[in-house]
């Protein structure tokens, strides 16, 4: 990461942070008294191949003892009606400022994966890693929508992650890989600018619906 990329970065998170402050508390004292602890989730993911960290995202989803693998139609019925709106708006990702802040993350690269996935995938995720993971990216504004397609199809643990694995993975690393060979910041702020459009054309669409 250049040193530009990092100032940008948080430079951003503070702003947003600011602005998105009084906003967000509000949403964590809805959260609290409607869907009860925990507010948030927690997760371990790899900044690099050989550096996990601490995912923060806003709890979409009841909680279970046991919980694996990415989220695919087996899970469905667990993510509450409050966590449906939270993804449809991304807001879910909010408390990823934090990590932004830390420099786990950068606003726009690969979105961190699973260290299941980078164990079973080294080659692959050694090129991906080379881009500090990000808010969002190239393979999640052209792919997610068509990813969340394939894994909303599958109806066990098993077969969420052979989809994952075998349909999207390489799919992902193909766009990221592109992603981290034109990467710069006015690709980078190009691609917020998509992100913002797109969750704003889903707002619009909601409303008129």
């Amino acid at each position: 990461m250049t040193p530009a990329k990092r100032l940008f970065d948080i430079a951003t998170a503070l702003f947003l942070g600011s602005l998105l402050a009084a906003p967000f508390g509000l949403l964590l004292i809805y959260l609290l008294l409607r869907e009860g602890r925990p507010v948030f989730y927690v997760s371990e993911r790899m900044s690099t191949p050989g550096r996990p960290f601490m995912l923060w995202k806003l709890r979409t989803m009841r909680v279970v003892e046991a919980d694996w693998g990415v989220s695919g139609g087996d899970k469905a019925d667990r993510v509450t009606p409050m966590g449906k709106w939270l993804r449809k708006y991304r807001a879910d990702e909010i408390p990823q400022l934090w990590n932004v802040l830390k420099g786990d993350m950068s606003f726009v690269g690969p979105r961190p994966p699973l260290r299941r996935y980078v164990e079973r995938f080294p080659d692959l995720y050694a090129k991906v890693l080379q881009s500090r993971p990000g808010v969002t990216g190239l393979a999640t504004l052209y792919f997610h929508a068509h990813e969340e397609r394939l894994l909303g199809e599958c109806v066990t643990p098993e077969q969420t992650d052979e989809v994952y694995a075998r349909r999207c993975v390489p799919r992902k690393a193909q766009l990221d890989e592109i992603y981290g060979r034109r990467r710069n910041l006015c690709m980078d702020v190009m691609l917020m600018i998509e992100t913002v459009r797109g969750i704003t054309h889903i707002n619009k669409k909601s409303r008129s619906g």
